[in-house]
């Protein structure tokens, strides 16, 4: 990586980095109320809103991951791809416009609609916290390795300064901009990535004439011991029956993932209305899809004209591949803005993850739990508390990226997506479309998927007992799936629909009605505030 200039990547990261400080301070400016700080004051129109989530929603795992991931295993690769994309159609049909209509901050907001709010609000919470954990140890793992490879540190210390500056960028983000600061941060980012990867994947398609066959040719001759593997399935899955087992659980928790991600469902109520939340959502489907399609020609273009021992040769092995290409087509410059791009893609995930739970802490926690919903709309009290939240889970995620540094990003990523459509999916699902569900359901899914996912994935040979584990001298995994989706989930549906079936607790029919009548009409819904 001698050809890198760490001087040039260094100035180009200030440069995005000021430019985006700027843009906070100034969409700071209105926050006046706790619905400007925490849901952008419901101002942002349906794409502007479809931007950001694209923005939002291409992680590091999206972009140097998953183009990794086709460099070295081909059409494996890909299906991440795929889950992450089809995913959205769950997201679109099911959730988006109901959240919209029901909810006001977060989603413990919809889970307690019609429950007792304290207990549901705490569980609410707790699993929001969860799975922006797993996706800020990813996160943080990414920008630890990216970095290392642009700036040429092979250190742990040095990576683990770098995972430092990153948490403490996406703090002040957080506390300057709020949730408006971040939506712009998140529309930014989105543009930069997917014209750069556009840039890209142009370049690699011209250096073959613009002729897939011969690009996928190409990479199948740099990669003589995978050859034509690289071209179907079973690269990196179809060695066993487990193996099968367990891609098939990775696609389950992609697939159902998204429509639970807290992050994701939060952005849904900065638009105006539930019209132009479908509008963000049909915006982001194109925008992703787009993307995704170029990781296709970025993976192929890496593993051709990079070779997959080089790749696994650099300091973020997989996680490089996409660096590496641009290093190769345009030198140091167009790796310099790349790499920009892909620290820029951090930042913005990290920021809004982290306004998230500190939503989630201040609003179901805080006002709701703590203060039992006396604290008052415009006061002060709920924003401060989200504040101090965001600082205190900045250093955390801190600490954690610097432990799971080194770590594969996507496979992280994949087990928040497997905690959100554990706990979060079956519950927002029966929340919305069962009449008969209650405070206990809703308890015994939260709660029961939480550990049953968590127990899994600690027993995974993810954690122990094989040479790519986190813990690679330790031994007891005992439950043979890396990702546990393929249980976890149907058991969190289960246990929701136990739970409420044996329980004593009667659903209150008054606020079910309401609660219907608003998800599918609006009527009631959180209004956009007038500045």
């Amino acid at each position: 990586m001698n050809e890198s200039s760490p001087i040039l990547n260094i100035s180009i990261f200030g440069v995005f980095v000021l430019i985006t400080l700027f843009v906070v301070i100034r969409a700071s400016r209105n926050n006046k109320t706790a619905a400007d700080y925490l849901a952008a004051g419901r101002a942002f129109t349906g794409p502007q809103n479809g931007i950001a989530i694209a923005g939002d929603y291409l992680s590091a795992a999206s972009f140097l991951g998953i183009a990794g991931a086709i460099a070295l295993n081909g059409y494996d690769g890909f299906l991440y791809s795929i889950g992450f994309l089809v995913a959205w159609l769950v997201a679109l049909l099911l959730v988006a416009e109901l959240l919209r209509n029901t909810g006001k901050y977060t989603m413990g907001d919809v889970l307690s609609f019609r429950m007792r709010q304290r207990p549901v609000r705490a569980a609410a919470a707790t699993s929001t916290m969860a799975v922006s954990f797993f996706y800020l140890l990813a996160q943080m793992a990414g920008a630890g390795g990216l970095v290392a490879l642009l700036l040429g540190i092979t250190g742990t210390g040095g990576q683990a300064i770098v995972i430092a500056v990153v948490g403490a960028l996406m703090i002040a983000y957080v506390l300057i901009g709020g949730m408006k600061g971040t939506t712009w941060v998140q529309i930014i980012k989105a543009v930069l990535l997917i014209v750069g990867a556009g840039v890209m994947t142009l370049w690699v398609l011209g250096k073959y004439g613009f002729n897939l066959s011969s690009l996928l040719g190409a990479a199948v001759d740099a990669a003589p011991k995978a050859g034509e593997k690289l071209l179907g399935p079973g690269l990196q899955y179809g060695k066993t029956g487990t193996s099968k087992l367990d891609f098939l659980s990775l696609a389950l928790a992609l697939v159902l993932g998204t429509a639970g991600l807290p992050h994701i469902l939060m952005r849904f109520y900065t638009v105006p209305t539930a019209k132009e939340a479908r509008r963000s959502v049909v915006w982001a489907i194109w925008l992703i899809g787009i993307f995704y399609l170029f990781t296709l020609v970025l993976g192929y273009g890496a593993g051709a004209l990079v070779g997959p021992d080089k790749i696994n040769a650099a300091p973020g092995k997989a996680n490089s591949a996409a660096p590496l290409l641009a290093l190769e087509l345009g030198g140091p410059i167009l790796l310099g803005l790349i790499a920009a791009v892909a620290f820029a893609t951090i930042l913005a995930v990290v920021a809004g993850l982290t306004i998230t739970a500190s939503a989630s802490f201040a609003h179901d926690i805080y006002a709701n739990v703590i203060k039992k919903g006396n604290g008052g709309e415009s006061k002060t009290d709920e924003v401060k508390v989200a504040r101090i939240t965001a600082i205190v889970i900045g250093l955390v995620s801190i600490g954690g990226g610097i432990v799971a540094n080194g770590q594969n990003v996507a496979f992280l990523v994949a087990l928040a997506f497997a905690v959100a459509a554990s706990a979060n999916l079956p519950t927002i699902l029966y929340s919305l479309f069962w009449k008969r569900f209650n405070t206990s359901g809703a308890l015994w899914s939260i709660y029961g998927g939480l550990i049953v996912t968590i127990t899994l994935i600690i027993l995974s040979p993810a954690v122990s007992g094989t040479p790519t584990s986190m813990f690679k001298n330790a031994d007891f995994d005992l439950f043979p799936l890396s990702n546990p989706g393929i249980v976890s989930i149907p058991i969190a549906f289960l246990l929701g629909y136990l739970g409420t079936i044996l329980s004593k607790d009667q659903a209150d029919p008054a606020k079910q009605a309401e609660m219907e009548v608003r998800s599918l009409t609006g009527a009631g819904a959180e209004k956009a505030i007038a500045h």
